[in-house]
C-alpha cells in the first residue's frame, strides 16, 4: 500500500437512488460504483467501511463492500444478473492530472460477454472517466475494461454510443485471481480515440455488471488515483 493521503473527505456520503428516467439516460455513459479519497491529486486508497458514495442502479444491484486486503482494505464487487454502482463527481482539469492508475483483480471474466453487442455488454471490472457536456448527448467517456474477448489494448465504441469508448486495459481469463496494476494517460487516450483535446473531468466511476448475460462476476478494486506525470 502507498502512504496515507494528506487529505480525506470529511463526511461519509449516503446512498441515493437516481430517478429511473435519469438512470436510463446515463446508462450508455456510466453505470458504475465508487469509493474515493483525495490528495493534491485524487486517490482511491485504503478503503474503509462507511465511505461508499452514490449508488446508481440500472438493473438489480451489484453488491459492493469494503473487505480486508493484506494490511489494508479494498473494494469487493459481486454481481449476479445485476448492474449498479457508485459514481464520484469531480471537477478537474485532465491536463493537470492526466495519469490514472489503479489495481484490480477478477475471479473470472463474464461467460458470453462481448463489448461489441448490447446483449452481451457485461464486464467483471471496469473504470470510467466521464467528460460531461452541457448538451448531454455530447458527454464522452473513456471506459477502461477488463475485457472478455477484445484483444489487449484494443478500443471499440460502446454498443450504446460512439461517445463512449471501451478500452481493453486487460483482457481474458489468464490472469484471473491475480492483482494487476494499470497506468493510463487519459489525455493521450482521449486525443487518440476522440481526436480532440479533453474537456474537464466531471466524474470517475467503477462498475462490475452482469445484467445483460445474467451471469455472475466477482472483482476487487484498490489504489485508484489521478496524478501528475
Amino acid at each position: 500500500m502507498n502512504s496515507e493521503p494528506s487529505r480525506k473527505f470529511a463526511t461519509s456520503p449516503k446512498f441515493t437512488i437516481e430517478p429511473r428516467r435519469q438512470r436510463d439516460a446515463l446508462r450508455p455513459y456510466l453505470c458504475a460504483t465508487f469509493l474515493l479519497f483525495q490528495v493534491v491529486l485524487l486517490t482511491y486508497h485504503r478503503f474503509s467501511p462507511g465511505r461508499l458514495n452514490r449508488l446508481t442502479p440500472f438493473s438489480g444491484q451489484t453488491s459492493y463492500r469494503v473487505v480486508a486486503e493484506g494490511s489494508g482494505h479494498c473494494l469487493q464487487a459481486d454481481s449476479l444478473a445485476a448492474a449498479s454502482g457508485l459514481v464520484y463527481p469531480l471537477d478537474l482539469d485532465p491536463l493537470q492530472t492526466p495519469i490514472l492508475s489503479w489495481r484490480w483483480k477478477i475471479a473470472d471474466t463474464v461467460p458470453g460477454g462481448d463489448a461489441r453487442q448490447q446483449a452481451t455488454d457485461d464486464y467483471a471490472a471496469r473504470i470510467y472517466v466521464i467528460f460531461p457536456h452541457w448538451f448531454f448527448p455530447k458527454t464522452k467517456t473513456l471506459n477502461y475494461i477488463w475485457a472478455n474477448r477484445l484483444p489487449p489494448e484494443s478500443a471499440v465504441p460502446s454498443s450504446y454510443t460512439s461517445n463512449s469508448m471501451m478500452i481493453a486495459a486487460r483482457s481474458g481469463r489468464e490472469e484471473r485471481g491475480m492483482w494487476r496494476s494499470e497506468r493510463r494517460d487519459i489525455v493521450a487516450d482521449y486525443r487518440r480515440l476522440f481526436g480532440a483535446e479533453p474537456p474537464r473531468i466531471g466524474a470517475i466511476a467503477i462498475m462490475t455488471d452482469t445484467d445483460n448475460t445474467g451471469a455472475q462476476a466477482l472483482a476487487w478494486y484498490d489504489d485508484l488515483r489521478l496524478s501528475r506525470r
